[in-house]
Parts: structure tokens; C-alpha cells; sequence
């Protein structure tokens, strides 16, 4: 059983994490999003150990982070040249995602003042208006090859916003990244790369040019930060399998034997309250109940039979 390159092309493209389980209810009717993960049958998670941190997992959790990683390609001809005219200094990469297509012109004026006062040459992926101060170092691109900029070898660091596939291409080639995180599961990713010692992260709205040129300067300039990227880099590429191929092949495990319930919890058939084990709690609760009720019960009998004796006797 073999999957098709379109399968395969939207597994590398993919920026969420896969999940293998039965889209249709018993009933024939939709299945929940809630019930689609409940069901799940595997659980293909776009991450590594090289990012992620050390937490215990089930065992129909797999990762395959790093799916879009590749070797770099030649660049085109006209940012070669641009990259080869960089010298010693190298170049720098900076794009904040195919989702910010735009920005106010007071914050690209602060990145651009930033820029202009490297010595690297930067590739600046931007599709707005252009800055006032933009630096002669400074090129901008509607697009870029990102994975082949970041294998290139005059590059220094990348400044990103933190998306998986990007941090995850700057991880596969070890470039040391300089963190402006914006919205959904980019701070939460900044914050793995920084604490690993791989990157410097900063507030899009209230950083100043300076706080930009700090950053870019103790990247580039800190060997830790490059060490500690190509360390990162050396765990992602030790592995049994590459990224894909345990992808497929957890894939095709799941069709072949018609799912992998062997994997799954049976946790996941459990109500919310079964979970969290309070049928048992209130079961608990209740014989307690009862029985403090009884002995209470008990007790109050015996004292008015002790009560009713001891006044008879008296009355004799």
C-alpha cells in the first residue's frame, strides 16, 4: 500500500499536525471536531526532540517535525550575486510569514533603521511599501526561497516570527534565529528555540531599532547561539528515519491494519466525569454518606433507650 505525491506533497507542505481517524460517525453523519480527536488513531505531531521538551506520551503520538526540510537549492542568479557580495559578514533572512502581507510604515522604518546599521547584507521578504530609510544592504522580495536562503552558507541568523516550518528549516540548516512571534502557536514556539539557547525573542509592537540591532548583533556576533543552533541541527538529523518516511509509514500502518486501536488509550471512550473518576467519587461519597447516616442514626437510638432506662430507674 502505497501513498500517492499528492499525499506526500500536502504531508511536506502541511502546518498542522495529522491525525488519522475516521471523518464519519456511526450514523452517517459528521463527526465533531471533539469526536475526530477522541477517535483519533494516531497522531502525527510536527515536532522533534530538538524542539520540543521532555514530557511523557502516549503511544499513538509520533513525531515527524522537519517535514518540509530539505538540502538547499542554488538561489537565483540575482541574490547569489547579492549573498556573494556580502564577504565575511554573510547574509541575514527576514520574513514574518506568507500571513503578514503588510505593515504600518513606523514599524517598517524601525526594522528598516535596524537593518541599514549591520554590516550583513539582508534579504527582506515584504510585500508593502517601501520603508524611507531602507539601508543600500537591504533588498526586498514579494517571495523568497526561504529553506534554500537558510542552507546557504554565508548565512548568519534569520529572523522570523516563529512558525514551525520556518523555525524548523533554520533548526535542519542551524542558523541561530532572532524571534519577532505574532499570533496562534508562534510565541509558545519562540520560547522552546530561546530556552534551548538558539534564539533572541522580541515584541513586534514595542520593539525600537536599537532593540532589533541588539538582537541581530548578539546572534551573529554570541558563537553560543550558533553552537547551540548547529547542536539543535545535529539532533534533528540523527534520527532512524527521516521525517517523511516515518510519516508514510504510520500512514500505511494505520490503512494496513485497518487502525491501531493497540495504541490508542481507552481513555478516549471515557465521558467526562469517568475521566476524572467521579462516578467513583460519588459512589465513594455516598456509601460515607450512608454510613455516617447509620452509625448517626444508631447512635441517637441508643442514646434514647440509655436515656428512657436511666429516667424509669429514676422514677423508681
Amino acid at each position: 500500500m502505497v501513498l500517492n505525491k499528492k499525499v506526500i506533497t500536502n504531508l511536506q507542505e502541511s502546518r498542522f499536525d495529522l491525525i488519522l481517524s475516521d471523518p464519519i460517525g456511526p450514523c452517517g453523519e459528521p463527526t465533531t471536531l471533539s469526536e475526530l480527536m477522541r477517535k483519533a488513531e494516531m497522531w502525527l505531531i510536527r515536532t522533534y526532540w530538538d524542539f520540543e521538551f521532555p514530557r511523557p506520551l502516549l503511544p499513538h503520538f509520533e513525531f515527524v517535525g522537519g517535514l518540509p526540510c530539505k538540502p538547499a537549492k542554488p538561489l537565483p542568479k540575482e541574490m547569489e550575486e547579492f549573498a556573494q557580495s556580502s564577504g565575511e559578514n554573510g547574509i541575514v533572512v527576514f520574513t514574518l510569514g506568507s500571513m503578514v502581507r503588510n505593515m504600518t510604515e513606523e514599524r517598517a522604518n524601525v526594522i528598516a533603521s535596524a537593518l541599514a546599521q549591520i554590516p550583513q547584507k539582508v534579504i527582506w521578504r515584504f510585500d508593502g511599501k517601501k520603508p524611507d530609510i531602507l539601508g543600500p544592504n537591504t533588498r526586498m522580495y514579494k517571495w523568497i526561497p526561504q529553506n534554500d536562503l537558510l542552507g546557504h552558507p554565508k548565512t548568519k541568523a534569520f529572523i522570523t516570527h516563529g512558525g514551525t516550518n520556518g523555525i524548523y528549516e533554520a533548526i535542519y540548516c542551524g542558523i541561530p534565529m532572532v524571534g519577532i512571534p505574532l499570533f496562534a502557536d508562534q510565541p509558545d514556539n519562540i520560547v522552546h528555540v530561546k530556552t534551548k539557547g538558539a534564539a533572541v525573542r522580541l515584541d513586534f509592537n514595542t520593539m525600537s531599532s536599537t532593540d532589533l540591532l541588539n538582537a541581530l548583533k548578539t546572534v551573529v556576533n554570541d558563537p553560543s547561539y550558533k553552537e547551540n543552533a548547529m547542536k539543535l541541527s545535529r539532533i534533528h538529523h540523527d534520527q532512524p528515519v527521516k521525517p517523511l518516511d516515518g510519516a508514510v509509514f504510520w500512514i500505511e500502518f494505520v490503512m494496513l491494519h485497518k487502525g491501531a486501536k493497540h495504541l490508542r488509550p481507552t481513555s478516549h471512550d471515557l465521558t467526562w466525569f469517568q475521566y476524572h473518576s467521579l462516578d467513583v467519587f460519588g459512589f465513594l461519597l455516598a456509601c460515607v454518606a450512608t454510613a455516617i447516616f447509620v452509625i448517626t442514626k444508631c447512635c441517637l437510638f441508643c442514646c434514647r433507650k440509655f436515656a428512657k432506662t436511666a429516667k424509669k430507674e429514676k422514677k423508681e
